[in-house]
């Protein structure tokens, strides 16, 4: 059987010419996130192409004309061996006006060794390797004794989180293979949370009397919500550089735990006093922490800044943390993961890639974020590991090399035969 699966490895290679035309239907479906609400064609393609393979589809919408697709293929003795979840999601990043690319983003071109168009890196590129490991694996007739279960996810794009309702729905596995963009690196990732500050006033106030607001003996008491917001970012600023001293992580330079203040409304007339300041922010954290300690963290610290203003002292901020959906509320979560080397997936992986690369793995850590840290956050082991740098995620021309896209899949190949192989620990 080990014969086998070296002539699919092989298979691969010989047959890339099949890879590169799956990658190109793959990128030819428009599926930008924003706008969104435009996977379902590429999502049919994707199931009937599971299906082709022996796959049981569940279909659902996410949103409307948002659909997540998960084929399940039983293995032929589950109880006994290690079952294994292939994700990626089938959105990309939107195309802004007047961006200078070299053939229309959604007309893949093949030129000196790189497909490229929108998606390429991120992560169609990924999606097509995996499905055609799983392809040449059903056509050599090969037994897989564990379950196999592919996910192809909407909204990771814009925080939309489809891999989190897979993992509402009840979908498990011993191991998880993320196969988003990581250059064949094996990763982990630290986490985002997004999060509204809300300072709000009581009372509006017309601007005329803002002299008697902020002079001795003026007799009214009353602030600027946006004034008062300048307090609440510095105490930030103050937060995000204590963090930088006080925390690390192997492989993250220091600092990298930022709170980014990303977007203010406040006001509602130039006749009026603001009596209303929102801000929006986003909070990067480590793989050792949590989306909830993060957000508490930040929540107590900004709580005690307002304590020592006069004002804020009576008018605390509220708060308003994470979403399902930059699109929908305004609000995003991406929980972390952590690697553990030692974990036999990891291994398993490691090795599949050193068959192919004759080099041993890389394992570090993601500087962005994936939806590997919704399957760890539900108690999946899983890593990110796919083809393309993020130097050509969302970029334009973005383009991922055919070289290390079919010695992708020849990993693939040999990982998924390997894991779903291993016999489960004896309880």
């Amino acid at each position: 059987m080990e014969n086998m699966v070296n002539r699919l490895i092989l298979e691969a290679e010989e047959r890339k010419e099949e890879l590169i035309d799956l990658l190109k239907n793959l990128i030819r479906f428009e599926t930008p996130s924003p706008p969104a609400r435009n996977t379902r064609e590429a999502q049919n393609f994707i199931a009937s192409f599971l299906e082709e393979s022996g796959f049981t589809i569940d279909q659902w919408d996410v949103y409307p004309g948002d659909p997540n697709v998960v084929g399940t293929k039983k293995g032929s003795a589950p109880a006994s061996h290690k079952s294994l979840i292939i994700n990626g999601h089938i959105d990309v990043a939107a195309i802004e006006e007047g961006e200078n690319w070299t053939t229309a983003p959604f007309q893949p071109e093949v030129r000196d060794g790189f497909v490229t168009g929108r998606g390429a890196a991120d992560m169609k590129g990924g999606l097509a390797g995996a499905l055609f490991a799983i392809k040449l694996l059903s056509e050599s007739g090969i037994d897989l004794p564990g379950d196999l279960i592919f996910q192809s996810v909407i909204g990771e794009e814009v925080g939309e989180a489809g891999t989190l309702q897979c993992c509402e729905r009840g979908y498990s596995a011993d191991f998880a293979v993320v196969v988003d963009t990581s250059d064949l690196h094996i990763q982990g990732q630290g986490g985002v949370i997004t999060g509204w500050i809300t300072v709000k006033s009581p009372t509006s106030h017309h601007d005329a009397v803002r002299r008697n607001m902020i002079h001795a003996g003026g007799g009214l008491s009353g602030a600027s919500a946006i004034e008062k917001m300048m307090v609440i970012i510095q105490g930030l600023q103050d937060l995000e550089r204590f963090w930088a001293v006080t925390k690390q992580y192997p492989g993250f330079p220091p600092g990298s735990n930022t709170i980014n203040p990303a977007v203010i409304k406040g006001g509602r007339h130039p006749a009026f006093i603001a009596d209303e300041c929102r801000l929006w922010i986003t909070v990067h954290f480590y793989p050792d922490e949590t989306y909830e300690s993060a957000a508490k963290e930040v929540e107590d610290h900004i709580l005690e800044v307002a304590k020592s203003d006069i004002w804020l002292r009576d008018h605390p901020p509220s708060f308003r943390w994470g979403g399902t959906s930059m699109i929908e509320d305004e609000g995003e979560i991406f929980p972390s993961l952590e690697v553990n080397p030692e974990h036999p997936g990891v291994k398993a992986l490691s090795s599949s890639h050193a068959v192919m690369s004759g080099l041993n793995a890389v394992i570090d850590v993601s500087p962005t974020v994936t939806d590997g840290g919704w399957l760890g956050n539900a108690g999946i082991p899983a890593v990110i590991y796919g083809p393309g740098d993020l130097h050509n995620a969302h970029s334009v021309n973005e383009r991922v090399s055919i070289d290390q896209l079919v010695r992708f899949t020849g990993v693939l190949v040999n990982f998924i035969y390997e894991w779903t192989h291993t016999k489960k620990e004896e309880k």
